[in-house]
């Protein structure tokens, strides 16, 4: 066996042994909600965009920070006409033909009337962003999902977006070539049949042979006035496939269109109901899980989420942090 094999084997048993990692160190500006991050190409810096303040989002040279605060990516709101449109959520970016991308929800909270939207920037620099409106994926009381939590996967040069937050979960719909709109009808690819239907946040990643479909389950929010009973508050889930348009299972081969879904992270010493997830590759330390959480030694409060982020090991075919 080689020995790097035998240093990642090792890795990953010291995890199983002692539990879950704790997070990576973060200094500066480290309070969000549902943070997306990309690096830039030209130098590798790191951008961070967040729920709140018309999108929220700051950069650094680490992703241990120090983060600095660039303020708002669409200080006027989004063009997209319903109610939230001041007060957006749940960003996610990437790098597509030449231009950084990011989508946004349009919604308010309890609300099926919602709507995912995009801004582009060649730079992602202060000033730079253009607000493109609504991708014409949208909901509203007469369908049976949310267009909420958008998140764009790219597969074999095709796009879909992922999306949904209860109701009937999480669905998925085709893109168009410049993944600016919506081309064709969705379908849902996780369900939760049972209980509060709180599945959310769905965030798709491609590693070898499998796409991996991570989602936040539980009680997300509020727990300085009211915590859930044990295990019932956020936890990010996992299922996978080796399509990127369904059939994902869980570690015990249930569908995750009918409860399926196996535990990647949930609370832990200090960290408290981890969720709003995603996952990048970063430039020099891998696969990466970044994600909010309540830091237990601090408060419990919705604006008191800190930034959380570990490496994520693949190699028993399931992700561990």
């Amino acid at each position: 066996m080689a020995p790097s094999t035998v240093i990642a084997s090792l890795s990953l048993l010291a995890t199983l042994v002692q539990g879950y990692a704790n997070p990576g160190s973060c200094t500066g500006a480290c309070i969000v909600h549902d943070p997306t991050v990309i690096q830039r190409n030209s130098d590798g810096k790191y951008f961070r965009f967040s729920t709140g303040n018309k999108i929220s989002y700051a950069s650094s040279s680490s992703i241990n920070g120090p983060w600095t605060n660039l303020g708002s990516m669409l200080p006027a709101g989004s063009s997209i006409n319903l109610a939230g449109n001041k007060d957006l959520w749940a960003p996610d970016a990437h790098f597509i033909n030449g231009a950084y991308h990011v989508y946004y929800s349009v919604s308010t909270f309890g609300s099926q009337n919602s709507a995912i939207g995009l801004a582009k920037s060649a730079t992602m620099e202060p000033g730079s962003w253009v607000d493109l409106g609504s991708t014409g994926i949208s909901s509203s009381a007469s369908k049976n999902y949310n267009a909420i939590d958008a998140n764009l996967i790219n597969a074999g040069g095709a796009y879909y977006m992922n999306f949904g937050s209860f109701w009937s979960d999480i669905f998925q719909a085709p893109m168009d070539s410049s993944a600016t709109k919506v081309a064709s009808s969705s379908h849902n690819i996780a369900f939760k049949p049972t209980g509060t239907h709180a599945v959310e946040g769905a965030y798709m990643y491609q590693h070898g042979n499998f796409y991996y479909l991570f989602y936040s389950m539980g009680i997300c929010c509020n727990y300085d006035k009211s915590r859930p009973p044990a295990g019932a508050e956020y936890k990010i889930m996992v299922c996978r496939s080796t399509s990127p348009t369904g059939g994902f299972v869980d570690k015990n081969g249930v569908a995750c269109t009918n409860g399926g879904g196996s535990v990647v992270l949930e609370s832990h010493g200090h960290v408290y109901g981890p969720g709003g997830q995603g996952i990048f590759t970063d430039s020099s330390l891998g696969p990466v899980l970044y994600y909010h959480y309540v830091d237990t030694t601090v408060g419990f409060a919705d604006g008191q989420k800190r930034f959380g982020w570990n490496k994520i090991d693949f190699s028993s075919g399931w992700p561990v942090v």
